[in-house]
């Protein structure tokens, strides 16, 4: 099964991942950008590199191993990478924090990188995420549009909010203690193997069909 957490830049997501996978087992944990990341990285890119841990995660699969993903591809980008209907099941939890705490954390982490509209970039892009998480016609040209041709986007654009495959998981760090937040991502995934395991996960095998 492929978990993903998935958000804008500095909301605490590789954190999160490796201290709450640390205490459990049949997991492995990835930052999606662990392989570096181009100058000239753009929507094709991300789209591509989607496909590829979608890849890994089917290799990990096969050794009965979860894949826990960290990284900013949100749930739509997921389910129309190539490869993901192979998967036996999907989870997507966005990883969100308050606007100013954000933008201090960039601040603090990327000192002197990113100026105020670069910031609100990455503001904008968080507003984005939660609304996608909630509806799938929100503003799908912000992912579709220029996109890796490769892509399948019609096995969900047709979906409406409310529909019980179009799920994301909304955590929200801002003021929450690490190990507190740990936590509950440990719970997430425990609750989504349960799913999985009974038949009632809404992204388990046979979803796009």
């Amino acid at each position: 099964m492929l978990l993903k957490l998935t958000g804008s830049s500095c909301s605490g997501k590789t954190t999160l991942a490796y201290v709450a996978a640390a205490r459990m087992g049949k997991i492995a944990v990835h930052d999606f950008d662990e392989l570096g990341v181009p100058e000239d990285a753009d929507r094709h890119w991300r789209h591509r590199m989607t496909e590829m841990w979608v890849q890994r995660a089917l290799a990990y699969q096969d050794r009965g191993i979860d894949l826990l993903l960290t990284g900013q591809s949100p749930l739509g980008e997921v389910l129309a990478a190539p490869s993901a209907p192979l998967l036996d099941g999907i989870a997507v939890c966005l990883v969100d924090v308050a606007d100013p705490v954000r933008r201090t954390r960039l601040a603090e982490r990327d000192a002197g990188r990113w100026d105020s509209q670069a910031i609100d970039a990455f503001l904008g892009w968080a507003e984005w995420h939660r609304k996608h998480a909630v509806d799938p016609s929100h503003r799908r040209d912000v992912i579709i549009e220029g996109s890796w041709p490769e892509m399948v986007w019609s096995r969900w654009t047709e979906w409406n909010a409310g529909d019980p495959r179009w799920q994301t998981q909304l955590l929200d760090t801002t003021g929450q203690p690490v190990v507190e937040s740990a936590g509950w991502v440990e719970q997430w995934i425990a609750d989504q193997r349960d799913a999985h395991r009974v038949g009632q996960l809404p992204l388990g095998s046979g979803w796009s069909s």
